[in-house]
């Protein structure tokens, strides 16, 4: 079984500070929503910020133009900013355009990608195709928002794993992690990576918690916050 690397789904400085030290935490992901979360004004500067703070680990920022040409230019702009750099860029615009050219054209270049918002296999099997295989890569299946929708996301993910093992610089990531489990069914899937916000990078470094452990704890929890709120009967 893969030794699955978890990374930390965050923009904010100080968490990034944080879970940096973290040896559990491999690397960070980010993406534009994160980023104004995070209070972000000026997207270069930001990036610089937190590449000071998180210096040796990986770190995606994702282009937010929605064509060709800008993508371009937005992605070697943030490929600059250093060599823990990846830059994620959408398997589609917002058109619904496959962005095959534009990820064989800065794959072929030796810039580290990581393909976002990746959700069908055929997609998978296009990015696999589109990727220059001597250059650092990741593909990320959000497999957390197929849950959401109803859809089992075990069998792309499978698949997607499948087809990248003979490309030892193509990584599949489990992304919209929505719970701890999933951590397990990525490493049994032979996931390469996990990204998850930092709640849940909290709950995974208690596995192997005894469940009667884990049940003595619950019910001191029930306890402690009924005397807390003075409940009476």
């Amino acid at each position: 079984m893969n030794k699955l690397k978890v990374f930390c789904d965050i923009a904010d400085l100080n968490t990034i500070k944080e879970y940096s030290k973290k040896k559990i935490v491999k690397g960070f992901t980010t993406n534009p929503s994160l980023m104004r979360k995070a209070g972000a004004k000026n997207y270069l500067n930001y990036s610089k910020k937190i590449l000071k703070v998180c210096k040796n680990k990986p770190v995606s920022f994702e282009v937010f133009a929605d064509n060709f040409s800008e993508m371009e230019k937005q992605a070697h702009k943030i490929k600059e900013l250093g060599q823990n750099v990846y830059v994620k860029i959408p398997v589609i615009n917002s058109k619904g355009k496959f962005m095959g050219k534009l990820i064989s054209s800065l794959s072929k270049k030796k810039i580290k990608l990581n393909i976002t918002a990746v959700y069908k296999f055929n997609h998978v099997k296009k990015i696999i195709n589109s990727l220059d295989k001597n250059t650092k890569s990741i593909i990320s299946i959000f497999a957390g928002r197929m849950s959401d929708t109803g859809i089992d996301p075990v069998p792309i993910i499978k698949k997607s794993v499948q087809n990248i093992k003979n490309y030892k610089n193509i990584s599949i990531l489990w992304a919209s992690t929505r719970e701890a489990y999933n951590y397990i069914q990525a490493r049994q899937l032979g996931c390469d990576i996990i990204t998850m916000p930092p709640k849940i990078i909290n709950q995974i470094e208690n596995f192997g918690l005894s469940l009667d452990k884990l049940t003595k704890n619950t019910v001191i929890t029930f306890l402690n916050d009924s005397k807390k709120s003075k409940f009476k009967l």
